[in-house]
């Protein structure tokens, strides 16, 4: 059942949604003590009631704290509240790789971004360590506004 506007987990108030993967459902949220907009990942309930995918949610959630890279967002806090669990990650305005390749082929100059080796060289610390890091897939990969990519795990 997908969050309603306005509803809160702890200080964070849900906007609108973004989307939905395997793992959760994300949403536009407003920090309401630091006054920032951030993304909020939550577990569905169907998963929630699963403790296997509680647990896998938590390793996720732990997998990305430890992370540091200009290509992978931040995240920020990890709750539960009413029965749900969620994440809270860096908000990234943009369009996700998959819409920008429904409208055509890149220009020359953006070719830069369809190439892995980006997004892929900033899985390779956490890989060499062990990590579980979510896959990447073309609709978790969000293009900012510099047209830079960056690696999300809805």
């Amino acid at each position: 059942m997908p969050l309603a506007t306005g509803t809160h987990l702890g200080p964070y108030e849900i906007l609108d949604p973004i989307g939905a993967g395997g793992m959760g459902e994300v949403y536009r949220a407003r920090d309401t003590r630091l006054d920032r907009i951030v993304a909020v990942k939550v577990l569905p309930p169907h998963f929630a009631e699963q403790p296997e995918m509680r647990e896998r949610f938590e390793r996720e959630a732990r997998a990305v704290s430890s992370l540091n890279h200009p290509h992978i967002c931040t995240l920020h806090d990890v709750g539960r509240q009413d029965g749900i669990d969620y994440l809270v990650m860096e908000y990234l305005e943009g369009e996700t790789l998959a819409a920008r390749v429904a409208r055509g082929p890149l220009p020359p100059d953006d070719a830069r971004l369809s190439s892995p080796p980006t997004g892929a060289g900033s899985l390779t610390r956490p890989m060499s360590r062990g990590s579980s890091v979510p896959a990447l897939r073309r609709q978790v990969a969000d293009l900012n506004r510099r047209g830079q990519r960056s690696t999300v795990a809805p």
